[in-house]
């Protein structure tokens, strides 16, 4: 991945030895590497002092017609600022982007601002303006929005959050996404504005509008158990290689709601980890599916009276 800061270019590639220097006058192929954009509005590094003027730097600097992935990270004060800019920009400039496919709108670590601070926008705009985007990746639900859209080439589409509204879980469910075969979204908890419920999950489980889906994840959540007992009896499980009901207080009660609903023995793969099982329900859940691998790592204290999802903050 190659760092773009605005005043020299380029100034970072991450690759399997690590991060390194490239020598002076060196240029990647931009269709051959991925792109990160950078804007702090307290980074003294940067010539630009605003995201707009950093982002017009890199339309001059870089070939962004040969760009296929493209990574954005902090649009200035990752806490004040929301993605409303950055958003506008790239949209607006689509036609310099005619490779692009894929994109994640939201890579800001824990060090510059907590996943619940994030400020996202309507990210609508983006899905209509790139027709042949392939992957869709979003950090961040605070304001996050979302219009219902059809995209015909969409194949992923992944939202982390500390607490995702029902509106934008209801709005994904309505979109038409015929070619999507991985949907991931971090649920969250009702503390940082997580209002989804499982009944807001039904057009997606439904799976009408998904007839390629092959992944689905609902993670992340503070009422696993209920979503765990809506999935049991979802038609569109029938048609998924794998599940991942991850990171969220997924209890005895959301295991045996699984257990007794539909069959799960032709997953390649269930993703429980981080939960809140008792050691007999997972020997359960193993003796019940013994073709499929299921991740029960990271188990907490059945017992708690407190039960946290892995990212609330």
């Amino acid at each position: 991945m190659i760092d773009f800061t605005g005043h020299a270019f380029p100034t970072l590639v991450h690759g399997e030895a690590g991060e390194a220097t490239p020598p002076a006058g060196w240029r990647p192929d931009p269709a051959a590497v991925s792109w990160r954009l950078r804007c702090h509005e307290y980074d003294g590094e940067n010539a630009d002092s605003d995201y707009a003027s950093y982002f017009a730097r890199f339309l001059e600097t870089v070939d962004t017609t040969r760009i296929r992935d493209l990574t954005i990270g902090s649009w200035g004060d990752p806490v004040n600022d929301s993605s409303a800019t950055a958003v506008k920009l790239l949209a607006d400039a689509a036609d310099r982007f005619p490779a692009l496919r894929s994109l994640f709108l939201g890579d800001i670590s824990y060090e510059d601002s907590e996943l619940s601070w994030i400020e996202q926008s309507d990210v609508a705009p983006l899905l209509q303006a790139f027709p042949e985007l392939t992957a869709l990746r979003i950090r961040g639900g605070t304001k996050l929005g979302l219009k219902k859209v059809r995209h015909a080439s969409l194949r992923t589409l992944r939202i982390e959050s500390a607490g995702l509204r029902s509106h934008v879980v209801r709005t994904v469910g309505a979109c038409e996404l015929p070619a999507l075969e991985h949907l991931e979204l971090w649920l969250g908890v009702e503390t940082q504005g997580g209002s989804a419920t499982a009944a807001d999950l039904a057009p997606i489980l439904g799976g009408e509008r998904l007839p390629s889906l092959r992944h689905l994840g609902l993670r992340n959540s503070e009422i696993q158990d209920e979503i765990a007992a809506a999935v049991a009896s979802a038609p569109v499980v029938a048609r998924l290689e794998s599940l991942d009901l991850s990171m969220g207080a997924l209890t005895d009660a959301g295991a045996e709601a699984l257990l007794s609903g539909q069959p799960l023995t032709h997953l390649k793969e269930l993703d429980l980890h981080h939960h809140y099982l008792t050691d007999a329900m997972m020997d359960r859940l193993r003796a019940a599916l013994p073709g499929v691998d299921v991740d029960l790592s990271d188990g907490e204290d059945p017992d708690d009276d407190w039960p946290y999802v892995a990212a609330s903050e």
